[in-house]
């Protein structure tokens, strides 16, 4: 399937991914990890604050459906651009990127910002 990008678009230096955010409780992670695979899920993390499910966006509506079926709450859920190569910047240089971006994300229009940037 293609997709069109508009000029100039930098999108296909990014995996588009979705995430959800479920509660630890009473939940096998690696269980979970095993079934969630037949859905499209790719990672699931354990965390202070519940067990996150990583997958590729075109499996957002599968796990989703999934675990409403099985009664598992979802804390949140969201989409992630996660660039496919990254670049390690110096001191000064990563310090001008960090100015460049506070700035964009500081317009009211802007809803998200990526960047290839080794943090």
């Amino acid at each position: 399937m293609a997709v069109w990008e508009p000029p100039g678009s930098v999108e296909f230096m990014f995996d588009h991914t979705c995430n959800f955010r479920i509660p630890a409780e009473g939940i096998d992670p690696e269980e979970l990890e095993l079934e969630m695979i037949d859905f499209g899920a790719e990672e699931v993390f354990v965390d202070d604050d519940g067990i996150l499910i990583y997958a590729p966006f075109e499996s957002f509506g599968a796990i989703q459906k999934e675990l409403e079926n099985r009664g598992i709450e979802i804390l949140s859920s969201g989409f992630e651009r996660i660039p496919q190569v990254t670049k390690p910047l110096g001191e000064e240089e990563a310090a001008d990127v960090e100015k460049l971006l506070e700035k964009i994300e500081e317009d009211d229009d802007v809803q998200n910002v990526y960047h290839t940037m080794e943090e």
